[in-house]
């Protein structure tokens, strides 16, 4: 099994793990290439069973409210990413001497014998901001790709579509690396490690390793974070193709075989002509929205891999230039009486919101929602000096209120007891009372949004909606 010929898969019982984004496309990528296909799933919801009669329309089993038991004569599963490891089925699975393939894995296996090489890209943060970094510089180069994987456009399309690309960037989470054995990158990056999915890994180990994956088999360039060691520790642990070289990316003066930043100039020391005493200018800073640190950083990740396929400085710059990020990623909403608005709702954990805070000072900062098991002591000691103040939000606000009382005692903190979406607009207004012109006010929560909002999108849609209103009240 894996070749991209219909014979391979003629016959061929395949069980499909959940249904979603990932889930559809495959059943039905296997079923037009003429396996036969049972698709189980937890959930028997309405939506469920929606998805299940488009599928059974097309001559594909689903098993609703069943994801624990193996279909008889299973001959492969293939899992939806979010699917534990230690569900029932695929222990039935490993019994059973097979193998369990995630969707990239498929993407990978299907791919046709001139497919576009992988540019590959994980991390605990950053990861979608630095794909689609990437996919603008080699646009900007002229080669035909497209920012795919994670990011929402599946894999399987870019694969299994009529249209042709050049080269794929391609944004992968530690779910999907976990369900990939046999992927190999022409090049990938880890742009940097910190908790998080530990309930689904078991332990920091065995995410880090999961995440480690992405550098198996690298042909070009293992790119890896200075600033973060374990980056570094992965990259000496991968097996790689003979000749891929190991690259860092640093915010302060790079060495040989890294890429860093110079007097506000984005430098390349690694793939260049005697890397030992030359250095090629890629882009400005202020090329960077927003020149953040840690936007800066994912900047010289995607310059990296750019480079690593041979783009010239030229397409680093206006591929730069061009890129505009998704909302809510450390986001301007407006100034208002000489108080700045920031909005990144996308800050979810604490590694994220550490970068944000990294970003501004004086800040009123706006924190709070559902920690997920979360500790915020290295948060707030860490951020204590840039803090003008506090209002918290959400569920599990206490414990960065108690994190502040132990790091942050003398900075005035607003505790909002409250949980409905009306909570956001009082919060903006605690924030404006608190700020002096110059500060920025800043949403970073640093947890979940679940207990208030949909997603993070809706938060900071909330948030940007109080800033307006504000404005428009002082208007």
């Amino acid at each position: 099994m894996g070749g991209r010929q219909v014979t391979d898969w003629q016959g061929k019982h395949v069980t499909v793990a959940g249904l979603g984004v990932s889930g559809i496309p495959a059943a039905k990528a296997l079923h037009g290439l003429g396996a036969t296909v049972t698709v189980v799933n937890d959930g028997d919801d309405e939506r469920a069973r929606a998805q299940a009669a488009e599928l059974e329309a097309l001559g594909i089993t689903v098993r609703l409210g069943d994801g624990a038991t193996l279909p008889e004569s299973t001959d492969l599963v293939v899992t939806a990413p979010g699917w534990r490891p230690d569900k029932p089925l695929f222990t039935a699975a490993r019994e059973a001497g097979l193998e369990i393939w995630g969707d990239v894995e498929l993407a990978w296996r299907l791919r046709g014998p001139d497919a576009a090489p992988w540019l590959a890209v994980t991390g605990t943060n950053g990861k979608t901001t630095t794909v689609q970094m990437l996919a603008s510089i080699l646009k900007a180069a002229g080669l035909r790709t497209a920012a795919v994987g994670n990011i929402g456009v599946s894999l399987l399309d870019a694969v299994l579509g009529d249209e042709e690309y050049d080269v794929l960037a391609v944004e992968l989470s530690s779910y999907q690396l976990h369900w990939a054995p046999s992927l190999r990158a022409h090049s990938a990056v880890v742009l940097n490690l910190a908790p998080d999915h530990l309930d689904w890994h078991g332990s920091m180990e065995a995410y880090a390793k999961d995440k480690g994956r992405v550098y198996e088999g690298n042909r070009i360039a293992c790119v890896y974070n200075v600033a973060d060691k374990a980056t570094e520790d992965l990259v000496r642990e991968a097996d790689v193709e003979e000749g891929c070289r190991a690259v860092g990316f640093t915010l302060g003066t790079p060495g040989p075989s890294q890429l860093g930043v110079v007097d506000g100039i984005l430098v390349d020391r690694a793939f260049v002509e005697n890397r030992q005493k030359n250095a090629q200018e890629l882009a400005e800073v202020t090329d960077i929205d927003p020149p953040a640190p840690h936007n800066v950083a994912n900047a010289l990740a995607a310059a990296a891999l750019a480079r690593a396929f041979g783009v010239p400085a030229k397409a680093v710059r206006d591929g730069l230039r061009a890129f505009t990020p998704d909302a809510h990623r450390i986001a301007h909403v407006a100034d208002v009486d000489g108080v700045t608005y920031i909005d990144d709702s996308k800050a979810t954990n604490t590694h994220a919101a550490q970068a944000s805070l990294a970003a501004y000072e004086p800040i009123v900062w706006i924190a709070g929602g559902l920690a997920k098991g979360a500790t915020f002591d290295e948060l707030v000691a860490g951020a204590a000096k840039r803090l003008r103040g506090v209002v918290l939000i959400g569920a599990d606000r206490a414990l960065i209120r108690e994190a502040l009382a132990r790091h942050a005692p003398e900075v005035p903190v607003v505790d909002l007891d409250r949980t409905d979406t009306g909570a956001m607009l009082a919060a903006v207004r605690e924030a404006r009372a608190l700020a002096q012109p110059g500060d920025t006010v800043l949403l970073a929560p640093a947890c979940a949004s679940m207990d208030m909002f949909v997603n993070y999108n809706r938060r900071g849609d909330a948030f940007a909606q109080a800033v307006r209103e504000l404005a428009a009240a002082d208007g």
